[in-house]
This record gives structure tokens, C-alpha cells and sequence, in this order.
């Protein structure tokens, strides 16, 4: 091998290189550009899934907002289970309003679509200042109450206290919770026709 030329030499190294080249480098370049081709598919899929998840932020946020929209209207109009609350709640600012509550007769609820009117019929006797308070109290408590049917008449028998007695009709409304719905109606049995 001492004795060869050299570019025997020359073409022994381009040879070896190009057999290197064939059988390892070039394996390994198609191996390096499949990688390549999968690390932009991940990528791509990366930046997909940051933008659902930007647009995931913004509808949480929004349901954050809907949440708490909804805990205000429930303190407006209340669930079923806070009836009683309320009930007391009349009773006891007629007391402080220093009126007598001659009748408080909760009546039937209303259906509506998602909520129910309940109206209270009730009978006061007192004054007209002591009524007129009565009436602030209840527009600035949290629940909704509309006034109907109010008539007030003068007492026969007046004292200080007592010179006026008042009747109306409060309603108020209860938020109907999802698959809660008016009560069916009976079905009528069919008559037999001769």
C-alpha cells in the first residue's frame, strides 16, 4: 500500500466518505427532518391549544360574571327555601313600624315561566306615618314586593296610635329552579255517549 499513488489515496477517502455519507449521514438527516416535521406538527398543535385555552379564560371569566349576576338576582327574587325568611322578615317590619297586622294571609303561588308571583293579603291598622314607614322599609328590602289592591279607610274609633286601617295585597316573586314547572292540570275522565 506504500507503493500507490496518491490519488489512490484520494479516491479511497472519497469512497470511504461517500459510503459514510450513504449509510450513516444520510439516515440520520432523513431521521433529523422527520423530527424537524414533528416537532412543527407539535408545535402547531401547542399553539392551537393556547388559543382554546385564551378562549377557555375569557368563557370562565364570563361564567365568573353570570355567577355572580345570578347570586344578586336570587337575593331580588329568592329560591323556594327562603319563604319563611321572608314571612318573618314582613312580619317583623310591620312591628317596627309600630302597626297593628290585623290579617296576613299568604295566598296560592302563580306560575309564570321561570318564576312564581306569590301575593300576601294583609290588613294594617295604625297611622299614616307609621304606614308611610312600613312602605319605605319594604321598597328597601332586597326582595322584590309590588303593592296592589291598597285602600285605606278612616277608623271609626281614633286614638293616637290607631287612626286609619289599610288592606292590600303584597307580591312578591320566587325564582322557579330548572325542571320545577306549573302543576299539570287533572285530566278529565271522558263521559260515554250513548
Amino acid at each position: 500500500m506504500r507503493n500507490m499513488p496518491w490519488y489512490t489515496y484520494v479516491v479511497l477517502a472519497v469512497i470511504i466518505l461517500g459510503l459514510a455519507f450513504f449509510l450513516y449521514f444520510k439516515p440520520q438527516q432523513a431521521e433529523l427532518n422527520r423530527i424537524k416535521a414533528e416537532r412543527q406538527t407539535v408545535e402547531k398543535e401547542v399553539q392551537e391549544l393556547l388559543e382554546k385555552k385564551k378562549q377557555l379564560d375569557v368563557i370562565e371569566a364570563e361564567l365568573a360574571t353570570l355567577t355572580q349576576t345570578l347570586k344578586e338576582l336570587e337575593v331580588i327574587i329568592p329560591l323556594r327555601k327562603e319563604v319563611d325568611v321572608i314571612l318573618r322578615r314582613v312580619q317583623q317590619m310591620a312591628f317596627d313600624s309600630r302597626l297593628e297586622l290585623v290579617r296576613f294571609i299568604p295566598r296560592g303561588e302563580i306560575n309564570r315561566e321561570f318564576y312564581s308571583e306569590w301575593p300576601i293579603a294583609m290588613d294594617i291598622r295604625g297611622n299614616y306615618h307609621n304606614l308611610a314607614s312600613f312602605f319605605d322599609r319594604l321598597s328597601k328590602f332586597a326582595r322584590i314586593f309590588n303593592i296592589e289592591n291598597f285602600t285605606v279607610k278612616a277608623l271609626n274609633n281614633q286614638t293616637d296610635d290607631l287612626t286609619i286601617s289599610s288592606a292590600f295585597t303584597a307580591k312578591t316573586y320566587i325564582f322557579l329552579e330548572e325542571g320545577e314547572t306549573a302543576p299539570a292540570a287533572k285530566p278529565q275522565p271522558k263521559r260515554r255517549t250513548p
